[in-house]
C-alpha cells in the first residue's frame, strides 16, 4: 500500500471539489470584541472584524467571566487533576453543575469536555441504559448526535428536517411496548431555523418516547434567564434531557446534558466520553459558572443581540444579497457553489478586513454553501455599512447571483 499516496490523494480531491478548509490564525483583542488580529500566510498582521464567531453574545471576553477564570487559576492552579473519578472533580466543577440544572429546571447536569462528547456520550450511553431502544433523528441532527446515535448501536430512523408527520408515521409504525427516544435540536445552526418542540413532545408523549433537545445554538440567547427555546416556549420542564454548550453563548469552553437525577446518575455512571476524560480545568468550570450566573439576569443582553440580527438581515436584504430566512440570530447568505464561496469569503478577509468562513460540504448539502454570519451585541451601525458595501461590491465582482435564497 502506498500510504502517501493515498493521503494526497484524499487532499487532492478536497481541493479539486473546492472545499479544502484554511484556517484564520486569529489573535483577539481584549476588551474589544469583535476585533482580531488576523497573521496573514505571508506573516504580515492585519486588523480584521469578525463576523462568524459563535461567541455569539461576547461572553469570552467580559470582565466579570476573565475575573472569574483568573481568581480559579490564583486559587487553585491550571489543571484539574485527573477524571471526574480520579481526583478531578473540584468544587468549581460541583457547583457549575448544579448552576446549569438550575438553568434548566432539572434535577441535575453533568459536565463534559465539549458538546461534541456530550452528545456522543450521552445518545451511546442511553442506548446501552435502555435495550431495544430505538432512536428518531431529525435529519439535520449534528455529526455529535448523529456519531452517538451510531455508536449506540440500536435501531434509529430518521426523520424528515422539521416534519412532524413524518415522525409520526415512523413512531406510529414501531412497536407500542419498545423504547423509543426522539433526539432533535431547537435551533439549526446553518438554516438559523427552529423546530416545534410543543409538537415534538406532544409525539413523544402520545407515543411513550423521551425527548432528547440539543439546545446548544439556544443556552444563553433565548429564555428571560438564558434557558433557551425551551425555556422560551414554556415547555423546558417536559423535556426529558437537554443538552448545551458552555463554548458558544457562554463564551468558554465544554459541553453538559441536563436532566433528572437519575438518568444523569445513569449516563455519568456509564458514558465512556465522560469516565475516561481528564475534566476541564478548573478556571475553564469558573469562568462559565460566572457567564451563566450574569446571563441568568441580563436579558437586555439577548434582546440587543436579536435586533442586531434583524437589523443585518433587514440591510443584506435592502442590498439585493440573497439572505436565506431565518428564525433566529443566525444570518446565512446563499452562494451555492462551493468555489465562489470561498473566493468571496477570502476577498472579504484580505480586501476589507472582514473576517466569515465559508460553510461548505459536508457542514451542508452540496450546491447549498453559504455565508454564515453571527452578528453579536457588540457588531456596531458602522460595521454594518462597511460590511454590506464590500458584499454588494464582492457580489458583483464575483459574478454570485442576487436571486432570493429559498431557506
Amino acid at each position: 500500500m502506498d500510504y502517501k499516496a493515498a493521503f494526497h490523494s484524499a487532499l487532492e480531491q478536497v481541493h479539486t471539489e473546492g472545499r479544502y478548509r484554511v484556517f484564520a490564525d486569529l489573535k483577539r483583542h481584549r476588551g474589544d470584541f469583535p476585533l482580531a488580529t488576523w497573521t496573514r500566510p505571508d506573516g504580515a498582521e492585519q486588523q480584521v472584524t469578525v463576523w462568524c464567531s459563535n461567541d455569539y453574545l461576547g461572553q469570552g471576553q467580559n470582565p466579570v467571566v476573565i475575573k472569574a477564570m483568573h481568581d480559579a487559576i490564583d486559587a487553585v492552579g491550571a489543571g484539574s487533576g485527573g477524571t471526574r473519578n480520579i481526583s478531578g472533580t473540584t468544587r468549581y466543577h460541583v457547583e457549575l453543575e448544579a448552576e446549569l440544572a438550575d438553568l434548566h429546571g432539572k434535577d441535575a447536569a453533568l459536565l463534559f469536555t465539549s458538546g461534541f462528547v456530550a452528545n456522543e456520550g450521552a445518545l451511546a450511553t442511553l442506548a446501552k441504559v435502555l435495550p431495544g431502544l430505538i432512536v428518531f433523528s431529525d435529519a439535520l441532527n449534528h455529526a455529535s448526535m448523529i456519531a452517538g446515535i451510531r455508536n449506540g448501536g440500536c435501531e434509529r430512523h430518521v426523520f424528515r428536517h422539521n416534519d412532524l408527520e413524518h415522525l409520526e408515521s415512523l413512531l406510529a409504525q414501531a412497536p407500542a411496548s419498545a423504547p423509543k427516544l426522539i433526539a432533535f435540536e431547537s435551533v439549526y445552526s446553518m438554516d438559523g431555523d427552529i423546530s416545534d418542540i410543543a409538537g415534538t413532545i406532544a409525539l413523544a408523549k402520545l407515543y411513550g418516547a423521551l425527548t432528547y433537545l440539543d439546545e446548544v445554538h439556544a443556552v444563553g440567547l433565548y429564555g428571560l434567564r438564558g434557558g433557551g427555546v425551551a425555556e422560551r416556549d414554556g415547555v423546558m420542564d417536559e423535556i426529558d434531557i437537554v443538552e448545551g454548550t458552555l463554548g458558544k453563548a457562554f463564551g468558554v469552553m465544554g459541553g453538559y446534558i441536563a436532566a433528572n437525577a437519575e438518568i444523569v446518575d445513569a449516563i455519568r455512571s456509564y458514558a465512556s466520553g465522560f469516565i475516561f476524560t481528564t475534566s476541564i480545568p478548573p478556571a475553564l468550570a469558573a469562568g462559565a459558572m460566572a457567564s451563566v450566573r450574569w446571563l441568568k439576569t441580563h436579558n437586555e443582553v439577548r434582546v440587543h443581540h436579536q435586533e442586531r440580527a434583524a437589523t443585518l438581515k433587514r440591510r443584506f436584504h435592502e442590498a439585493g444579497l440573497p439572505v436565506m430566512e431565518s428564525q433566529t440570530h443566525i444570518v446565512p447568505v446563499f452562494v451555492g457553489d462551493p468555489v465562489r464561496c470561498k473566493m468571496v469569503s477570502d476577498m472579504l478577509l484580505t480586501e476589507h478586513g472582514v473576517y466569515v468562513q465559508p460553510i461548505n460540504y459536508p457542514t451542508v448539502q452540496r450546491g447549498s454553501e453559504r455565508l454564515r454570519f453571527t452578528p453579536t451585541p457588540f457588531h456596531t451601525d458602522p460595521m454594518m455599512d462597511r460590511l454590506v458595501a464590500a458584499m454588494n461590491d464582492l457580489w458583483s465582482q464575483c459574478n454570485v447571483a442576487r436571486r432570493p435564497a429559498a431557506a
